[in-house]
């Protein structure tokens, strides 16, 4: 069923590819940014999260002038889908990482619930697996990584986001919301896939990646996915494809690039170490792009 959504961050990587997606499945989106956004029907609205008063306007604003229209206060949206954040560290001091992506996830949350939103989809990140942006080579604890993996980031942007999945169950708690917390992997785009090559001849520069990917167009098919599902609550999902981004099979190459990891169960012959199993189990997921088969499509 088409929903009114408000979409934070759309303009941005991941955003601009699952916007489209999720209009072209029939939503209504308002994308809330700080930078704009080319996409035919969506508007943009301008506010900075980090101030709880923008947020809340920002939900209870129409999505464009036709609003104006129907002599009526905005109608009330059916989710907010929540993307915006400083992406990664060396872009912002730390702590205005830190800051700003924890206290716009919490402006957000609390607006949404308090607004009696129920559905909300947050960005976490991979990062929380401690390994992406860890000072030196740093060993993931186990294989595969599944949404009970003990996170422990060493950085300000994997921090804010382990904060961000607490605020998120803490809400969803309080208030009985489904909030769900992508941990998304390394988003790549349709035009990024001639990068693979050199992924491949490289193996450990993709440690910190732990091999693993998500196209932007399958994230859209998630974030739809987490927008069909209702009555799970607090929910922490893995946002990846489903296969290693390498020429060896899983097991193989993990005993062979990290052999003092143990393997913590049969991990299929292919599956991403950052694996998606419950994305796929829970949600239904079906991943449309296969990295092997966008490579080929280049020649």
């Amino acid at each position: 069923m088409p929903k009114r959504i408000v979409f934070t961050g759309g303009s941005g990587k991941a955003g601009r590819h699952v916007v489209p997606w999720l209009k072209a499945k029939g939503h209504e989106v308002l994308n809330v940014d700080l930078a704009p956004l080319d996409c035919e029907g969506v508007n943009t609205l301008y506010a900075d999260l980090a101030d709880g008063a923008q947020v809340f306007n920002a939900l209870t604003t129409h999505f464009g002038f036709e609003g104006f229209e129907k002599g009526h206060p905005p109608a009330p949206v059916d989710a907010v889908v929540h993307f915006a954040a400083v992406p990664r560290v060396l872009i912002k001091p730390d702590n205005e990482t830190f800051r700003i992506n924890v206290m716009s996830t919490y402006n957000v949350i609390e607006a949404a619930v308090k607004l009696g939103i129920s559905k909300v989809i947050v960005a976490s990140s991979e990062t929380t697996y401690g390994v992406c942006f860890a000072e030196g080579d740093r060993d993931f604890h186990r294989f595969p990584l599944e949404e009970d993996y003990p996170i422990d980031p060493m950085d300000s942007y994997g921090l804010s986001k382990q904060v961000n999945e607490n605020t998120a169950r803490a809400f969803a708690a309080r208030y009985g919301a489904d909030i769900y917390a992508l941990r998304i992997g390394n988003v790549i785009e349709p035009d990024e896939y001639h990068r693979f090559p050199g992924f491949l001849a490289d193996p450990m520069s993709r440690k910190r990646n732990a091999w693993s990917v998500i196209d932007a167009r399958d994230l859209g098919q998630i974030v739809h996915l987490c927008l069909e599902k209702d009555g799970l609550g607090f929910e922490v999902f893995n946002a990846t494809n489903d296969t290693i981004t390498a020429d060896e099979p899983t097991e193989e190459f993990l005993k062979r690039w990290c052999p003092e990891v143990p393997i913590t169960r049969p991990m299929g012959e292919w599956e991403a170490p950052l694996s998606n199993r419950k994305i796929r189990d829970v949600l239904g997921f079906r991943q449309e792009h296969d990295w092997r088969e966008e490579v080929k499509r280049l020649g």
